[in-house]
């Protein structure tokens, strides 16, 4: 069977149509973190941004390796999820949902699929996305949980904290309010992820 005839072909094309959408929405995070001064955590999202924004080049390779001609266009229809409001906190754990729904089903399926049909290589691109958007999940959630307790500068032991702004460091168990050499507030203090964040 050639890429071009097959459901991994429109699989493919739904995968990157969703990483462009992934890339996008979670530049909106992004964008809610930093204007309400949470820089370091912007800069964290914005990995994940950078990772969306490959995963979604990887895939459109993929499908231009379908064929030596252009291709003019991929009818596909899939339903993409719309969930997230201009709500900081709220919108972490439904990029956690989202992720882990990613990994856990569509890609799972699109990885299953793509082994029936003869493609192991597309197979083992989707697996191997899959443990990404799966390690996605885990921080998003992670910084979810932080951000709503409040223990996002707060941990129960002593920590590491280092400016973002200077590179100053300081071990405690409470993040530095303003930092002593550039005066940076506190959102700009690196994140402490929990333990167990593969991220």
């Amino acid at each position: 069977m050639k890429l071009i005839n097959s459901q991994t072909y429109l699989n493919l094309a739904k995968a990157f149509a969703g990483e462009c959408q992934a890339h996008v929405k979670y530049k909106f995070i992004e964008y809610g973190a930093r204007k309400e001064g949470y820089t370091a955590l912007a800069e964290v999202i914005d990995k994940v941004v950078y990772n969306e924004f490959n995963h979604a080049r990887m895939f459109y390779t993929a499908i231009q390796k379908a064929s030596d001609k252009p291709i003019d266009n991929i009818e596909i229809c899939g339903g993409y999820p719309f969930k997230e409001k201009w709500d900081l906190v709220e919108n972490l754990r439904l990029a956690s949902e989202d992720e882990r729904s990613e990994s856990d089903v569509i890609y799972a399926e699109f990885e299953q699929t793509a082994r029936d049909e003869g493609f192991t290589d597309i197979a083992e691109l989707f697996k191997l996305v899959r443990g990404v958007e799966n390690c996605h999940s885990l921080m998003f959630k992670d910084l979810y949980e932080q951000l709503k307790s409040g223990t996002l500068y707060c941990k129960p032991k002593v920590v590491k904290w280092k400016c973002g702004g200077c590179g100053y460091e300081h071990e405690a168990k409470e993040a530095f309010k303003i930092c002593p050499i550039c005066e940076a507030k506190q959102g700009v203090a690196l994140l402490k992820l929990n333990d167990g964040c593969c991220c």
